[in-house]
């Protein structure tokens, strides 16, 4: 079944990804949702969200699956002017044209998206986590800038990928800084709005460049999220947290 909290915030997003977004001046009222470690401190996992939504979108999610030595950063994104919505202002990390995998790309916003998430992993090794213990994660636009900053960071303990794709196909490998941290892509084999082929073709992408990478598909399951994953991805972040 569909995950309750993904099916409440499913409809802004498929009313999102079908219409559109211009880059504008972005506007943040508060950076972020953040979990704090109810034990000691010893990871952190960065978690972004798709268009249309918050951190708070996902809060639910990592109050369902924390662990206590972990620490979960939600951060919101800046409200910004979306093209492929006919130009509305929404929560977005980046202009969106379109949903093809040749449809023109915010190389601007990705980047200065990827310096936010670049910011907030130097946060948490300023204050003792090693790099190799922070998970960045993220949903649809979320999950592609998730990817995007992996690929071109130092090496970290992994990304969670969900139903998204790999944006800036075309710098790969010239960009790429890292081949060690672990991708963990997972999508939904009804997903309307990325389509599977999309993320499929993604991973296929980046394990021809050497970096480790599990795609994992979910029948019935739409632009969303489901128990089942929400399962699997607690695993995976179990497996590389311990």
């Amino acid at each position: 079944p569909t995950h309750p909290m993904r099916s409440m915030v499913l409809p802004l997003l498929c009313f999102s990804f079908a219409r559109g977004f211009r880059t504008a001046t972005p506007r943040m009222a508060h950076p972020s949702v953040v979990l704090e470690a109810t034990g000691k401190h010893t990871a952190t996992v960065i978690f972004l969200h798709g268009l249309g939504d918050s951190g708070h979108g996902w809060s639910p999610v990592f109050e369902e699956i924390r662990q206590p030595h972990i620490k979960y950063i939600l951060p919101h994104a800046p409200s910004i002017a979306v093209t492929l919505n006919m130009g509305m202002r929404m929560p977005a990390w980046y202009d969106l044209y379109g949903l093809e995998e040749h449809d023109k790309e915010d190389e601007l916003g990705l980047k200065r998206g990827a310096a936010l998430v670049t910011d907030l992993v130097a946060k948490e090794v300023a204050a003792g986590i090693d790099p190799k213990r922070i998970i960045l994660g993220g949903f649809s636009m979320g999950g592609a800038l998730a990817i995007y900053t992996a690929l071109t960071h130092p090496p970290l303990g992994g990304v969670l990928a969900l139903s998204c794709w790999l944006p800036l196909r075309s710098h790969f490998p010239k960009d790429l800084k890292s081949t060690t941290t672990p991708i963990w892509m997972a999508h939904g084999e009804s997903d309307m709005l990325v389509r599977l082929p999309a993320g499929q073709g993604s991973a296929a992408a980046i394990k021809a460049m050497g970096v480790p990478i599990d795609f994992k598909t979910y029948r019935q399951m739409g632009h969303s999220a489901c128990d089942e994953e929400i399962r699997d991805m607690r695993f995976q972040l179990d497996k590389w947290l311990q």
